[in-house]
């Protein structure tokens, strides 16, 4: 089963301190794994086809095997500490291609950041036997791959905010402020201080997204976190999201989400992954 959607296969956190650690992806025994391996401290190295990248702390490569890699500590290096993380698994290797299409193999992230704050906390859980069986390990392995899908889309979306025009910038800031209440089109506009038309087209052009369906996007993501929370009611979160109606509220997050607010609940996927969302609205504005 762990085959078909995602698995652990190994998970470690080591300290490297001799040019013996040397693993060369085209010559492993391993086939279908795909490889996270991320820098706590001094340097360790990296060729991946031609390109030579050395690793310094913060730093994170992501690699499958096979592969034309090579990763080892070089001889001008003090030594090499860092965590890792192998899945394997279809829904696995579809995630992967994804994140490198997008954002390469080298993936640069604070050590307080959602990704690696899960290996450190499922590697105590592991040295603890507090991981249980098959089913869980696919749970956290899945987890770890919506959590950098989460964590590098955020990313690039705040870079790209810095490059946002300012009627824009305006715009969204409005809208993070006042989601919980009843938001108009012309509301939004006012705030841009630019016509209805140059502000569709610019809102557009700059987050790929309308307006009103990212009113939406930014409902069903707080909605999400407030699933979390078995005591508030479908109702409750509805109003707080800026809802009235829970069963318009119910209906929305369907079509963004797939499932109703109470199925999500129940399955106990508290996963915001944001390019689903902003992928799957598609209601009329």
């Amino acid at each position: 089963m762990q085959e078909r959607i995602a698995g652990i296969h190994t998970l470690g956190w080591e300290i490297r301190n001799s040019t013996d650690y040397d693993w060369d992806g085209r010559k492993r025994w391993e086939t279908g794994k795909v490889i996270f391996q991320y820098t706590i401290k001094g340097e360790g190295e990296i060729i991946i086809n031609d390109d030579k990248i050395r690793l310094k702390p913060g730093e994170a490569f992501f690699v499958n095997i096979p592969s034309n890699h090579r990763y080892y500590l070089p001889e001008d290096s003090d030594g090499w500490e860092f965590v890792h993380i192998t899945l394997y698994g279809e829904e696995v290797r579809r995630n992967f291609e994804e994140i490198t299409k997008s954002y390469g193999n080298i993936l640069r992230m604070d050590e307080d950041t959602s990704p690696i704050q899960l290996i450190f906390n499922l590697y105590t859980k592991a040295v603890h036997n507090e991981i249980h069986d098959a089913y869980e390990v696919s749970s956290y392995a899945y987890t770890f791959l919506m959590e950098l899908h989460r964590y590098l889309y955020k990313k690039k979306e705040e870079e790209n905010n810095k490059e946002w025009p300012e009627s824009i910038t305006k715009a969204v800031y409005f809208i993070h402020r006042n989601f919980q209440e009843p938001i108009s089109l012309d509301e939004i506009v006012e705030e841009a201080g630019i016509s209805k038309y140059h502000f569709s087209r610019l809102f557009h052009e700059t987050l790929h997204i309308t307006p009103l369906n990212y009113v939406t996007k930014i409902r069903i993501e707080k909605s999400i976190e407030l699933l979390r929370n078995n005591d508030v009611t479908i109702e409750e979160i509805s109003r707080r999201v800026g809802y009235s109606n829970g069963n318009y509220f119910s209906k929305v997050f369907r079509s963004a989400i797939g499932v109703s607010p109470g199925k999500y609940r129940n399955s106990k996927s508290f996963i915001p992954f944001d390019q689903i969302i902003q992928d799957r609205i598609f209601l009329h504005e």
